[in-house]
């Protein structure tokens, strides 16, 4: 057993570092959440701004849209020329998937600038295309609302979780330390 341990040594401190820094990350993100509820931004702040941003960039393409906060549940409701046609829920935020992405960055480290600065980069790149996916999604409902299960559980989750593997392989290939030790 002993032995094990050593010759895998690598991949355990990788898995422990990823599930400690995950675990911080995603109970840091819920105190925030239960904090948020208290707040003037429904149902939560960056939740509140994803929407927010998701209507400047509908409007900014020709829509008409607006976002309104949805009477029954915490969301907030995405409205183009009059057809509601989405909700923004917390899940919409690309926060949870920003933790996914850090944890395994931290737990890859390279050198403590390039991981910060990779860090940082990878996460507005995937909050920025999540935004952008939000918008297409939006459309999409609006054009082809039959076709609201295949674009939100199939293709656009295929998309954001894809940049994240993508940025993921760059970090191993190009900066990270530990890849040679692991390997």
């Amino acid at each position: 057993m002993k032995a094990l341990l050593v010759k895998y040594k690598s991949v355990i401190r990788f898995i422990v570092t990823f599930l400690v820094i995950y675990g911080v990350l995603t109970i840091c993100y819920n105190l925030y959440l239960n904090i948020s509820e208290d707040l003037r931004y429904y149902p939560d702040y960056v939740t509140h701004l994803v929407a927010e941003q998701t209507n400047a960039l509908l409007n900014g393409l020709g829509y008409v849209s607006n976002v309104l906060p949805h009477p029954n549940e915490p969301s907030i409701k995405i409205i183009i020329n009059g057809k509601y046609v989405a909700r923004v829920i917390e899940g919409c935020n690309a926060i949870s998937i920003i933790i996914l992405f850090l944890s395994f960055i931290i737990a890859f480290a390279g050198k403590f600038k390039t991981t910060l600065l990779y860090g940082l980069a990878g996460s507005v790149i995937i909050y920025a295309f999540n935004l952008i996916r939000i918008v297409i999604l939006s459309i999409g409902l609006y054009h082809y609302p039959w076709q609201r299960e295949m674009l939100h559980t199939v293709i656009f989750p295929m998309l954001i979780y894809g940049t994240v593997c993508l940025l993921w392989m760059v970090w191993v290939n190009r900066f990270s330390k530990n890849v040679k030790n692991i390997a």
